[in-house]
């Protein structure tokens, strides 16, 4: 039998969502992914066996999800609602309400918390082992300086991206005040923030085709090594069209990052050395999500149309899981001159 590789931009899952990808992830023990749409469901896929392991009915569209462990997860929607989803039993309870729809969410193994943000410019914290129920589950609510679009979290640090270009530094065993108040040095709206994996800072991407690479320590030295790049643009007739790059995610073994954009290509990058390492062939539509799975052999793209040109007819949403070739990602040393 001759072995027919599979087509370039990877693998597609069967039973994709039926609307926009908000988000998907990789668990951090398996390939289990788990994905978030607009449809108003969260489906729990094996990425490797390209098997459909569970779905999650939510009231409005569903903004993020995240893992727990193997058996469990989080998701919140625009309904308002936090919820607790439990594989096993494909069933779910509400953890927790905010004023507004709720835009992200992230679980903390150091602090064994679950935190979300919303656009009603607040960030919430919820120990998930308490019994459902707000007044059981909720450990604190902080007020943000505008709605919040996007967080991240290395170790006890997590930051906070919201609109406004605000960019607040949080020690998790201190939530009283952010550690650290800054403004992105990016001059357009922010869509994602993402922290290096060796804790050191965070890259930030707005919707002005840029990324922004900076440091939590504020000394002269890690100061001077922040920067900023272009990306996700092509020349046409002269004129520079900018699209916006929607997802960062990073490599957990090599530290280098892949970022995804509404041209629908997907680039690799080496931040320490400051080059691009790969660009994959272009995806049908923007690129939403990205995500390398717990050994970063797999990465998970989801092309699904993020409505930057308004409604119009685009191709479906689809998510594609690729191997990747340490080549595409592996730093290339230094030559010296």
């Amino acid at each position: 039998m001759t072995f027919v590789p599979p087509p370039a931009p990877g693998r597609e899952l069967s039973n994709p969502p039926s609307d926009g990808i908000s988000n998907l992830r990789f668990s951090n023990l398996s390939d289990h992914l788990l994905v978030s749409s607009w449809d108003k469901s969260v489906r729990l896929y094996d990425a490797s066996a390209n098997v459909l392991r569970g779905e999650f009915m939510h009231g409005g569209p569903v903004l993020d999800c995240c893992f727990h462990d193997d058996s469990s997860g989080f998701s919140v929607s625009a309904d308002h609602t936090v919820r607790r989803l439990v594989f096993s039993s494909n069933k779910e309870d509400i953890l927790g309400r905010h004023e507004a729809p709720v835009r992200c969410v992230e679980y903390s193994y150091a602090a064994g918390q679950l935190i979300t943000g919303s656009w009603d410019k607040t960030l919430k914290c919820w120990d998930p082992r308490g019994a459902s129920g707000q007044d059981r589950t909720l450990v604190g609510t902080y007020a943000q300086p505008e709605r919040v679009y996007s967080l991240s979290l290395v170790g006890n640090r997590l930051v906070v991206a919201t609109a406004g270009r605000h960019v607040n530094v949080y020690d998790l065993r201190n939530m009283s005040q952010p550690e650290q108040r800054r403004e992105s040095s990016l001059k357009y709206q922010t869509r994602c923030v993402r922290c290096y994996p060796n804790g050191t800072g965070y890259a930030l991407s707005s919707v002005e085709g840029r990324v922004a690479m900076e440091f939590f320590e504020l000394s002269e030295a890690s100061q001077a090594k922040k920067y900023a790049f272009k990306c996700h643009r092509k020349s046409e007739a002269g004129r520079d069209i900018v699209y916006p790059v929607n997802a960062i995610a990073f490599h957990p073994i090599y530290g280098t990052f892949a970022t995804g954009g509404c041209d629908g290509f997907v680039n690799v990058w080496d931040g320490n050395n400051k080059k691009r390492l790969y660009q994959y062939s272009k995806y049908p539509t923007s690129v939403a999500a990205l995500s390398f799975s717990k050994d970063g052999r797999l990465l998970a793209v989801a092309s699904s149309y993020t409505y930057e040109e308004g409604d119009k007819p685009h191709e479906p949403d689809s998510i594609f899981v690729r191997s990747v070739n340490e080549i595409e990602v592996k730093p290339k040393p230094k030559v010296l001159p």
